[in-house]
């Protein structure tokens, strides 16, 4: 690919991700582990983009150019494995959101470009990576795999650990992060059989485009607070679900809503109020499948839906939840006890028309379901004082 080729195409990459880099702004948190590697991915990205073209100043003698050729592929080799380690880290903490761990992570990571940087500076003396000749022409050394292998194994690793994983993600986030590393293979590939293309740094481009939209449209629909979907999410879901319902086939919902949550508030705190809101979430996602549909209808409310047409195993579902805060509430970990209210049932078309009518009747046998804890909370209250 010659010089003027090169730095159209790059320039054009590196117009493409600042037009993500500004936006991205707009949206992102700035206290997200997720959203800072993305951002450093970016910004490397664009460097790496600059540098490329720094080092296709091959055959040009003139005093300056050696010097641009040099510098290029020092830094292109460099930090060529920087990219992929972020993916690993970003990766890791899309699939556990631990960020201790994730962090964890960096140390071995770290080892790896440390290995790359020493074997890259003693292959100045021995050529082992690359070597530029009298008349600024780069060659290919002997251990010119070495680097591509690396940034080869840590995007096949990233991969694995997604494919693996897959149950843990959503199915548009599973299918962004597996297709991440696409792209760059096939550029990986067609560099090392052809000698001259470099499209690598271009393929990644096309990658984090793809990561953006899969990031955006999930922020726009996900409660940052649970990590669980939104009321829009749960109104677009709902609507789709009862669209695609039919006489033997239909679905079921469960409306929650957490017993005395302001006095969680008013006594320890909001932030303490947050973690059971957290819990809960968390709790509710353990007593369901990953096919499953949870969100945070509002406040201390959360929605279930669930592709279950029987009323016994809907029940079986809500017998399982009532277990878990049982567990929760005896483990002694929080200082609070968690109690639900909650309204369910299997939908049927000929009853309700439209997703508003169908939250509507779980709201009213979640309010009768509060009503009768009250009741019953009353009479065992006389009891003792009688």
């Amino acid at each position: 690919m010659s010089l003027q080729n090169n730095t159209v195409l790059n320039l054009y990459s590196i117009a493409i991700l600042l037009v993500i880099y500004f936006h991205a702004l707009k949206v992102f948190e700035k206290d997200s582990l997720s959203d800072k590697l993305y951002m450093v991915m970016l910004n490397i990205t664009v460097l790496l983009l600059g540098i490329d073209i720094l080092s296709r100043f091959d055959g040009k003698t003139s005093i300056i150019y050696p010097i641009f050729n040099q510098f290029g592929n020092f830094m292109s080799f460099l930090m060529s494995p920087v990219l992929p380690s972020l993916w690993v880290a970003y990766v890791h903490y899309q699939i556990y959101g631990d960020e201790r761990k994730t962090k964890r992570l960096f140390y071995p990571l770290s080892a790896i470009n440390i290995l790359n940087a020493v074997v890259l500076i003693l292959s100045q003396f021995f050529g082992w990576y690359y070597y530029i000749d009298s008349n600024n022409i780069y060659h290919r050394g002997p251990l010119f795999w070495l680097p591509t292998s690396i940034v080869v194994m840590l995007i096949a690793g990233a991969f694995f650990i997604t494919a693996v994983n897959r149950r843990k993600l959503g199915r548009s986030s599973y299918l962004s992060l597996i297709f991440f590393a696409v792209p760059p293979i096939v550029g990986i590939v067609l560099q090392v059989a052809f000698y001259g293309i470099s499209i690598v740094l271009n393929s990644v481009v096309l990658s984090l485009m793809v990561v953006f939209v899969n990031l955006q449209n999930h922020s726009a629909y996900t409660d940052y607070l649970t990590g669980v979907s939104n009321r829009k999410k749960l109104d677009f879901y709902l609507k789709k679900k009862i669209s695609l319902n039919t006489k033997d086939k239909t679905f079921s919902a469960i409306l929650i809503d957490i017993n005395n949550f302001k006095r969680i508030n008013d006594t320890f705190g909001h932030v303490v109020g947050d973690n059971a809101l957290e819990n809960t979430a968390n709790l509710l996602k353990s007593c369901i499948r990953n096919s499953d549909f949870i969100a945070r209808y509002g406040g201390d409310e959360f929605c279930i839906v669930l592709d279950i047409s029987d009323k016994s195993d809907l029940e079986a579902i809500v017998g399982r939840i009532y277990s878990s805060v049982e567990k929760h509430n005896k483990s002694g970990l929080y200082p609070y006890e968690l109690d639900f209210s909650m309204g369910y049932a299997v939908y049927d078309q000929h009853l309700f028309k439209s997703s508003e009518e169908f939250l509507k009747y779980l709201d009213v046998l979640m309010y009768e379901h509060k009503q009768s804890l009250k009741s019953k909370l009353n009479a065992a209250m006389q009891e003792k004082t009688s």
